[in-house]
């Protein structure tokens, strides 16, 4: 199983999603992710073997506990990109609002998945969704005056979940489904 934890994104922020996608769609070069799956990636556990899913529950749980977060409001906004503006290869929407209580999150499941046997991240954690990757660099002058001109703002939600999240890959791209719940409390 490939996993993942995730924040998901309300449905109704899919159409403002895919027009924000459509603000770069003459950028050649990006591949566009799918604005019904957005999510904010909070740890990539990639292939698990499903034996050790019980395991993974608990230490998801545990996280969940060890932060002490409870539901809290994210504000969607802004845009960034991977890993920096000469070289691009994520074009991403920020977090205005609740990226504290994200990292907080972040930092917990990571020590609680690195205890597990997964691989500790390799860079810093910064809240975000994916709008599109960079295949190449045709569209980079078009993205670049973008992202350092546009501020938007999606809108806000209420978090009171973690998902485990198991991405199965397509001829059409990943799709998605929830393993695991996790409230927060």
């Amino acid at each position: 199983m490939r996993l993942f934890v995730s924040v998901d994104l309300p449905d109704d922020f899919a159409q403002p999603i895919a027009d924000l996608q459509a603000e770069f769609a003459e950028a050649s070069g990006l591949s566009f992710t799918d604005p019904e799956q957005a999510h904010v990636t909070m740890k990539f556990l990639g292939d698990t073997d499903e034996d050790h899913l019980p395991d993974l529950e608990r230490a998801l749980e545990a996280a969940v506990d060890d932060a002490g977060v409870d539901p809290f409001t994210v504000r969607y906004g802004g845009l960034g990109v991977f890993p920096t503006l000469e070289y691009i290869s994520v074009l991403w929407l920020g977090v205005e609002r609740g990226g504290e209580q994200l990292t907080t999150l972040h930092e917990s499941i990571e020590a609680r998945t690195t205890d597990l046997g997964f691989d500790p991240e390799d860079h810093d954690f910064t809240p975000h969704v994916t709008l599109a990757r960079m295949e190449h660099a045709g569209g980079k002058e078009l993205v670049q005056e973008l992202v350092e001109e546009r501020d938007p703002t999606i809108g806000e939600t209420r978090v009171a979940e973690l998902r485990l999240t198991e991405s199965t890959l397509t001829d059409e791209g990943p799709v998605y489904s929830t393993v695991a719940s996790f409230p927060l409390e």
